[in-house]
This record gives structure tokens, C-alpha cells and sequence, in this order.
């Protein structure tokens, strides 16, 4: 963990790693400046009132991996994360703790040597930092997993992996040993690792051992997963599902649309995807609501836009929002367009 504590500080000859941009700021706006480049866009609110910032920001590329060393140096609450950036996010506490969202009952905690994943282009999520919290972060594409998966394990894993949120590694710990060896090599050649040979033999490693720990966290087996993989009418049914949700089609138009009866399709969520295409479906709409009231105008409203996604029955709709992501849709709305920083 040593080597770890000094992640993108020094070189190997002890003289500072260069940084093109400002590496501490006390502004919000220029925080979340940073924040938005290497990371997506989200929001952030300070735990406690007229709170500034006493931010450390560095960062380096990996290939196409982002490397963060960063804290915000006030306690925060950070949550929205815009799923269009199609970004996963790896965080590794260094010092204080992260309290992260698992679901809707349940949360974990990260503390020195421990790391956390989230596939935000996936699923929702949100963290909780410490004042004292300090994180190596690695911001890995979504579609650049894929392609590791494809190759290592010759199969694209489902959702069931991409929506598991789960801590692992440790100290001592293999991932942990692998993120000490990114660091060494940053620091013996900067420049070297953001491309080339070094860079990519590097995000190899570090995507295939996260896919490994993730999977394992998710009770995924990888090495068997290609028999396991949801044949093409699955895909396509999905594909449809994502495309046409608004309009809330039948189970027997998604069938239709997939090429196989109804029963067949049931089952083939059923075995595949551990749930059924109207619960698919379900998930869709409310993830389509919640995207639509956060990116909402000041024009509309929450009937309007529950309406543009075939809700009729608006208490039975708020209901179910609410037992999905644990505030009302009128919530929701409150913060479209409210500032990042939440000051």
C-alpha cells in the first residue's frame, strides 16, 4: 500500500509527475470541472452548510483508462451519475472511508485497500465520502470491458454483472498488488503508459482481473459463461424493449419483435435473466421516467412526463418510483437544473 500513497505524485526519480491542470482547488465549479473530464457528469452536495472544497485532483491515462488521484476534502453526498457517459467507476480508498449503494436496502463501506465498482452506464448509484476520504480512482469505458470480455472469455456477460455493485480487493490482495504495479509503471515512464504496447498491456490486465473480481462478487462464472450466454432472441427482445419502452408494448408484440412465442420468450428471461419481460420492461420505463425528470425543463411536469412513458395511473406510478429509488418523482424534479455543487 505504500507504493499506492504516492499514486501519481512522483516519477521514479522522485521529481513531481507533470500535471496539466490545477491539482488543488478550493472552487466548486472548477471541481466539478474536473470531475465532469474524467469521470462523468453528477452531482454533488457538501455534508453541511457553506462548505468550500479543499480538493486534490491528479490525473493520467492508462490507454483508455482514467487515473485519478482525488478527495474533495469535505464530507459530500454524491449521486446521479449521467449514464449517456457510458463509464464504469473503480474507487480505491486510500485514506478515510466511502459508504457506497448496493441497493435499495443496502450500502458498503470501503476503507483503506478496499475498492468498489458501479457500471454507471447501467445502473443507478450513489456514495457517501468521509472529510477525510482520499481515492485512486480508474474511470474504465463500458465498451472497452466488453472487448476484454469478448476476447478472455469469448462471450459479452449480460446485466447481471453490469448492474452487481460490489466491493473486493484488500490489502494484500492480488487487485491490489496489480493497481501497485500501475502505479510503479506511471511512475517509471508517464508518458509511455498513456498509449502503445505498455498502455494497453496494462489496461488488459487491470480489466481482465477487475472482470474477475467483479464476477466472482457477482457469483458469475466467467469460464462457463459462453454456454450461458442468452441466445440472439433475448438480445433482440431486449434491444426492442430498450427502443420501444415509452410506448409500453405487449409481452406478445416483444415476442413478435424477437422472433419466438410468448411462452418461450418467459422462459428464455426466466433462465437467462432471472426475471420476466414485463419486469424488464417495468425496470426500462422507470429508469426512462427518472433520465426524463432529471434532464427536465422548467415546463414540465411530473404527470407530463409519467404520461410520455404510458403511465395513466400517476399514484400507482409514484409508488412504484418510490420503492424503486427511494424518493418521490416530484424529488426528482426538484433538482433538474438545480446547480451541480448542490451550494
Amino acid at each position: 500500500m505504500q507504493v499506492i500513497d504516492h499514486a501519481l505524485l512522483v516519477d521514479a526519480k522522485g521529481a513531481p509527475i507533470k500535471q496539466h491542470h490545477r491539482t488543488r482547488s478550493a472552487d466548486w465549479d472548477e471541481v466539478q470541472e474536473f470531475c465532469d473530464k474524467v469521470y462523468m457528469p453528477f452531482k454533488v452536495q457538501p455534508l453541511g452548510n457553506f462548505l468550500k472544497p479543499r480538493a486534490t485532483m491528479y490525473s493520467t491515462n492508462v490507454n483508455r483508462i482514467m487515473v485519478t488521484r482525488f478527495c474533495y476534502g469535505v464530507p459530500i453526498h454524491l449521486q446521479d451519475f449521467d449514464p449517456a457517459a457510458g463509464n464504469i467507476l473503480v474507487l480505491t480508498t486510500l485514506r478515510g472511508s466511502l459508504q457506497h449503494s448496493v441497493d435499495l436496502h443496502d450500502s458498503a463501506v470501503t476503507v483503506r485497500g478496499e475498492s468498489f465498482v458501479a457500471d454507471c452506464s447501467k445502473t443507478d448509484y450513489w456514495l457517501d465520502g468521509d472529510e477525510k476520504h482520499l481515492q485512486l480512482n480508474l474511470t474504465i469505458p463500458h465498451s472497452v470491458m466488453e472487448e476484454t470480455a469478448l476476447r478472455w472469455f469469448d462471450f459479452v456477460p449480460d446485466d447481471q454483472l453490469w448492474t452487481s455493485k460490489v466491493k473486493f480487493g484488500g490489502s494484500g490482495s492480488a487487485w491490489i498488488g496489480l493497481l501497485e504495479y500501475m502505479v510503479r509503471s506511471v511512475a517509471e515512464a508517464p508518458e509511455r503508459v498513456k498509449s502503445g504496447r505498455v498502455g494497453a498491456h496494462l489496461e488488459e490486465a487491470i480489466c481482465v482481473e477487475l472482470l474477475r473480481n467483479w464476477a466472482d462478487r457477482a457469483g458469475i462464472n466467467l469460464e462457463g459463461g459462453a454456454r450461458s450466454a442468452a441466445p440472439h432472441y433475448v438480445r433482440q427482445a431486449e434491444q426492442f424493449i430498450e427502443e420501444y419502452a415509452n410506448s409500453v408494448p405487449t409481452i406478445a408484440e416483444i415476442a413478435k419483435a424477437a422472433g419466438i412465442s410468448v411462452r418461450a420468450l418467459s422462459g428464455a428471461f426466466r433462465d437467462f435473466r432471472g426475471t420476466t419481460p414485463s419486469a424488464y420492461l417495468r425496470e426500462k420505463r422507470l429508469l426512462g421516467v427518472r433520465r426524463a425528470l432529471l434532464g427536465a425543463s422548467r415546463t414540465e411536469t411530473v404527470a407530463s412526463i409519467a404520461s410520455e412513458w404510458g403511465y395513466v395511473n400517476f399514484g400507482v406510478f409514484a409508488k412504484s418510483y418510490r420503492a424503486r429509488f427511494g424518493e418521490l418523482p416530484s424529488q426528482t424534479l426538484g433538482r433538474a437544473g438545480s446547480p451541480s455543487s448542490g451550494r
